[in-house]
């Protein structure tokens, strides 16, 4: 089987919008959640989904899957002090909701609501073939790694760098070791699962996503997104779609 496992337990302070978090400002009538628990929902090889919610939020959110007739969520759980702690509350519910461990989960942003139904089965593909799935971007500009003082220590070829984006697929069984691992070494710093299953030692595959696969992080990427939903409905509007 196949689960999602919907990462929205952050408040995004960066966003700088007092009145709710990040996952739930509206966009086309719907919070960015909906729109993004939606992509998992319509996708035939899900079988189920958990989401970890900010804790005063939960219920607001089960109101709003009820409205939007969302029936794949098995499990709502409240966000760690943490990112990883939150995904470890996340794969915790999926332990609990599964029968079986050799389940692959797609881990996602909950502020990612662009993540195409190809991109989804993309990620199975990749883990059923090697284990394991990094959507990814092909770096832009130059990247280059820095010390403490700004001095530039290294510059890695464009070519050969991508940005790590979201879902991050793994078998349930192999992420929740490797946080047992984190757990047992006191690591609790590493700031997405990719990161994690590295440190771990695993051999980690990428596949390049959609361009459109970006991150509700600051207000800025809020009216990209914005700018992308309208371009799309005004597209259906005047019988564009697609061409």
């Amino acid at each position: 089987m196949k689960a999602a496992l919907i990462f929205a337990g952050g408040i995004g302070s960066r966003m700088r919008s007092k009145g709710r978090p990040k996952q739930f400002l509206e966009l086309s009538g719907k919070p960015i959640i909906i729109h993004t628990i939606e992509n998992f929902e319509r996708h035939p090889e899900i079988n189920y989904i958990v989401v970890v919610c900010v804790a005063d939020w939960i219920p607001y959110l089960e109101e709003q899957l009820y409205n939007f007739r969302i029936t794949k969520v098995k499990k709502i759980v409240p966000g760690g002090n943490s990112g990883q702690e939150s995904i470890w509350n996340g794969l915790n519910a999926l332990k609990n909701v599964s029968e079986n461990e050799s389940d692959i989960v797609l881990i996602h942003d909950g502020v990612r609501p662009l993540i195409t139904q190809d991109d989804i089965t993309a990620n199975i593909r990749c883990v059923e073939k090697y284990g394991s799935c990094i959507t990814s971007s092909s770096a832009r500009e130059t990247v280059f790694i820095s010390d403490e003082c700004n001095a530039i220590k290294s510059i890695t070829e464009r070519n050969q760098t991508k940005i790590a984006k979201a879902p991050q697929s793994f078998y349930l069984a192999d992420i929740v070791k490797a946080h047992l691992w984190a757990k047992e070494v006191k690591q609790a710093a590493y700031i997405d699962s990719c990161s994690l299953m590295y440190a771990y030692g695993n051999q980690l595959y990428w596949y390049e996503g959609s361009s459109d696969n970006i991150k509700v992080t600051t207000p800025e990427d809020f009216y990209m997104l914005r700018s992308i939903f309208e371009s799309r409905e005004n597209a259906q509007i005047y019988g564009i779609e697609g061409e």
